[in-house]
C-alpha cells in the first residue's frame, strides 16, 4: 500500500513539472505572440535576421568600458531578444510530466 501511494505521489509531482517559458511576454507585458501571429513569414525573417545582427553587434562589444547599470541593461536586453528569437521560430513546449509519460508508454509499448 505504502509503495502504491510513493509511486501515485511521485507520478503526480512529475506531471505537475512544466518547464515554464517566459518567450510569451516581452519586458512591458505586452504579448509578443500577438506581434508574431500577425506577421508574414518573410517578415518574421527580416525580424530574426534584424535580431542575429544586433545580437552580433552585442558580443563583439567591449563590455569592459561599460557601467555596471549599462551591462545590466545589454543584460536585459539580450534577454528580450532571445525570447523574441524562440517566439519568432516557434516551438513545442512539453512538460517534464509530460516526457515521462511518452517514455513510460513507448516502453510499455515496445
Amino acid at each position: 500500500m505504502k509503495s502504491t501511494l510513493k509511486i501515485l505521489m511521485l507520478s503526480m509531482l512529475l506531471m505537475s513539472g512544466t518547464l515554464y517559458s517566459h518567450a510569451a511576454f516581452d519586458g512591458k507585458g505586452k504579448a509578443v505572440k500577438a506581434k508574431a501571429a500577425n506577421m508574414t513569414d518573410a517578415q518574421k525573417q527580416a525580424r530574426l535576421e534584424e535580431i542575429k545582427a544586433r545580437a552580433e553587434e552585442m558580443r563583439d562589444m567591449d563590455k569592459s568600458t561599460l557601467s555596471r547599470a549599462e551591462r545590466k541593461e545589454l543584460r536585459k536586453e539580450a534577454r528580450d531578444l532571445r525570447r523574441e528569437a524562440r517566439t519568432m521560430s516557434g516551438g513545442v513546449y512539453l512538460s517534464i510530466g509530460a516526457i515521462i509519460i511518452i517514455i513510460l508508454l513507448l516502453i510499455l509499448i515496445l
